[in-house]
């Protein structure tokens, strides 16, 4: 045991003495002049099945994105957009799962900043091919990120669509203005940022979904010949409202996005304290809280009876305070402490080792709370509570993103064999989320809430609130998001350690109170008959029919998951042990484990897999 803490000592002391140093993040796509293969930032697909792009191409401008897109639709090529940081989990931008003939990528002519029209035209000729078997091609933004437009005077920035979001913050911060929502994470692009519907947590103003910032975009769509194939067509409120609604949500499925508009608010500070206290109340204080503070948002931890209330709101420039958000899970992390930590827990796995994985996950709480998770009142230290910053440097972190060493790196880096894990994510309406807490804590009560460890040792349950929108894919009343994450084997059939209660927890979430899937993350049940979860989902369906009529920008994954429901999930064997499915047989799960398909504990219409050695004899 001594051994296990000393781990985590070290995983947490690593990362918090480090300089902000790290492995750069591997690109997604990467080829090897026979095949290319597109990952996302994990190095794994919720089915574990790569994917694979026949040619790949990397537009500097407006231009060069609307002639790509305008050679796809000439040549009846499918398209999918992906940027440098593709942190999707479900399968967004995988145009195919089959194994092309070939691979193809216009990089080096790009480079010359005075390229033609027509010599990148001919570019793409020479260099795409259009064969059969070959009729793909995935659009990478990386390159498309050199321009950021602030407009003090009317309080809007337009960025191209590759921007990502840091370089966008700090861009608007040195005019002396804030964007007001943000992702808690800042490795994501701009187009990609909206397309999914990321957030933050707010239910004041225009809320917590960045989306909800949009005022305008800039989208390429396919054209006719006359029109040159394809063409970018300006959405705004003021000139189509319905299709503004359609695109800032849109899935990459409408078109390729080339610039972005968002609306500012002049400069603002944040305020942030941690308030430690028991969960007794949580489900008839979570709404009060959420109304309190303007960016407040929740931490669960069942497994210690514990949650704690992030107290965050805006202050004036003039409070004194230049305190930083540097999050201790997303700060650069010895490669070493990962590949230690990860290898412990899966002995505690294998051992079935609660109590081992619980002190684990005790530990990993008192350091975060004596470290205020990473939140410093200057640039190295956390000293006091609260911690007042300028918002750019409060709304989001990702120190592991920027620097070059060779010793430390984001902690779920692929290529270190370090933390691998599932986040399932779901936005319940906030009406609901109270009889979803009561639901939980019923479900503590008839196990031993020590069965919880496995969740609290990454974030415990992470709680918060967004408003609203009027996006058709966005969420039509005030939600409140709930994140968990959890263990995942290197072995798509390995059980994991009281997986029963996870899958209970995520079918309570999204069958019993109707939870809508985060759009990139969660495991693939969570959208099975996701289209009925969204009323204005036909409208977005005509939006897309009217710009995208041969649907040029569908994928395998968007065709299945908005096509017939039966064809979400999986019927193969083992499929309900990562979430393919949801178990019906005892086939579904691992019976050579003692995993055996059962009814859940609380919601009893659940069906998990739970480990029942005595149905073995």
């Amino acid at each position: 045991m001594g051994w296990l803490l000393s781990v985590v000592t070290l995983l947490v002391w690593g990362s918090t003495l480090q300089t902000i140093d790290a492995v750069l993040p591997q690109p997604p796509v990467r080829c090897n002049g026979t095949v290319c293969i597109v990952d996302n930032a994990y190095g794994i697909w919720g089915d574990r099945n790569d994917c694979y792009v026949n040619n790949v191409v990397y537009p500097t401008t407006e231009e060069e994105l609307r002639l790509a897109v305008a050679y796809a639709n000439k040549n009846k090529l499918k398209v999918n957009i992906v940027s440098k940081f593709s942190h999707s989990v479900p399968k967004l931008i995988c145009p195919s799962t089959s194994t092309p003939n070939h691979d193809s990528t216009i990089e080096d002519l790009i480079d010359d900043v005075e390229v033609t029209a027509a010599a990148y035209w001919e570019s793409l000729k020479a260099n795409i091919s259009t064969e059969s078997g070959s009729k793909s091609l995935l659009i990478s933004t990386a390159k498309y990120d050199s321009n950021i437009e602030v407009d003090s005077e009317n309080l809007v920035v337009t960025a191209d669509a590759g921007v990502s979001l840091r370089d966008l913050i700090d861009k608007v911060e040195e005019a002396g203005l804030s964007l007001v929502a943000s992702t808690y994470w800042e490795g994501v692009s701009v187009a990609g940022v909206i397309s999914t519907g990321a957030h933050g947590s707010s239910l004041w103003g225009k809320g917590g979904a960045i989306h909800e910032q949009v005022i305008g975009i800039s989208l390429v769509v396919p054209a006719t010949k006359s029109e040159g194939y394809a063409k970018v067509i300006q959405i705004g409120a003021e000139n189509d409202e319905h299709l503004l609604n359609a695109a800032k949500v849109s899935l990459g499925l409408l078109g390729v996005i080339s610039k972005v508009k968002f609306s500012l608010e002049r400069g603002f500070k944040r305020s942030i304290a941690h308030h430690y206290t028991s969960d007794a109340n949580m489900e008839d204080e979570y709404i009060n809280h959420a109304k309190e503070y303007e960016f407040g948002d929740i931490i669960w931890y069942p497994s210690k009876h514990t949650a704690v209330y992030r107290r965050d709101s805006r202050v004036s420039m003039d409070t004194p305070g230049d305190g930083i958000n540097d999050y201790v899970d997303v700060q650069p992390s010895s490669i070493l402490f990962s590949q230690t930590v990860r290898v412990r827990e899966q002995q505690l796995e294998s051992a079935r080792d609660v109590s081992a994985k619980c002190a684990l996950a005790d530990f990993s709480l008192d350091r975060k709370r004596q470290v205020a998770t990473g939140l410093k009142n200057n640039d190295q230290n956390f000293t006091e509570y609260p911690v007042i910053g300028r918002q750019g440097k409060m709304q989001t972190a990702g120190s592991c993103l920027y620097a070059t060493e060779d010793d430390v790196s984001c902690v779920w880096d692929p290529r270190n064999n370090g933390v691998l894990y599932f986040e399932t994510s779901a936005m319940i309406s906030a009406t609901k989320f109270g009889d979803f807490i009561r639901d939980v804590k019923k479900l503590r009560e008839v196990v031993n809430p020590e069965n919880f460890c496995g969740m609290d040792l990454y974030f415990g349950f992470l709680i918060r609130f967004i408003k609203a929108s009027t996006a058709y894919l966005g969420q039509s009343k005030d939600s409140v998001a709930v994140d968990f994450a959890y263990y995942r084997a290197d072995d798509a059939l390995t059980p994991r350690l009281n997986q029963d209660i996870m899958e209970e927890i995520e079918q309570m979430a999204f069958f019993k109170y109707g939870g809508r899937p985060h759009w990139a993350k969660n495991r693939d049940l969570a959208f099975f008959n996701v289209q009925s979860k969204y009323p204005n989902y036909e409208k977005f369906v005509a939006a897309k029919k009217q710009l995208d009529p041969q649907n040029m920008f569908s994928s395998e994954w968007s065709d299945k998951t908005f096509g017939k429901d039966e064809e979400v999930v999986s019927s193969d064997d083992g499929c309900a042990m990562e979430g393919l499915c949801v178990c019906s047989e005892d086939r579904h799960c691992n019976p050579s484990k003692g995993y055996f398909c059962k009814p859940g504990r609380v919601y009893s219409e659940a069906r998990v897999c739970r480990f029942s050695p005595s149905s073995m004899e």
